[in-house]
């Protein structure tokens, strides 16, 4: 058997199998448990992210160390209303925006002291 054979018996298949009654359900099935799969593996864990750094953001305080997004250590000295200055080694004095702020190391410094 060659290739066109082999698609011509597909084809024809395909044609049989969507006659019955329930047959164009039956084909949105698997596009379905696609965007199923992408929601509960891809979209959704990404929007709990978002979520728990928004909530982060929001909670900044001063005095608080921190590592941005570029990998910049410092401990927060100001907050204004979308930036935040952080002062880093050598009594450098540096403003970000809040977005730029990666996350806290207050915390497992605490830890690391331990």
């Amino acid at each position: 058997m060659d290739f066109l054979t082999i698609f011509n018996l597909l084809l024809f298949a395909q044609q049989e199998g969507g006659k019955g009654s329930g047959g164009g359900f039956m084909s949105l099935i698997p596009l379905l448990l696609i965007i199923v799969v992408f929601y509960f593996f891809f979209i959704r864990p990404q929007m709990k992210r978002t979520k728990e750094q928004k909530k982060f953001r929001e909670q900044l305080e001063r005095g608080q160390k921190v590592i941005t997004i570029g990998g910049i250590h410092g401990r927060i000295v100001e907050i204004q209303e979308t930036t935040v200055t952080i002062e880093v080694e050598g009594g450098v004095h540096l403003r970000v925006e809040k977005s730029a702020v990666a996350m806290d190391t207050s915390a497992q410094l605490g830890a690391d002291k331990k």
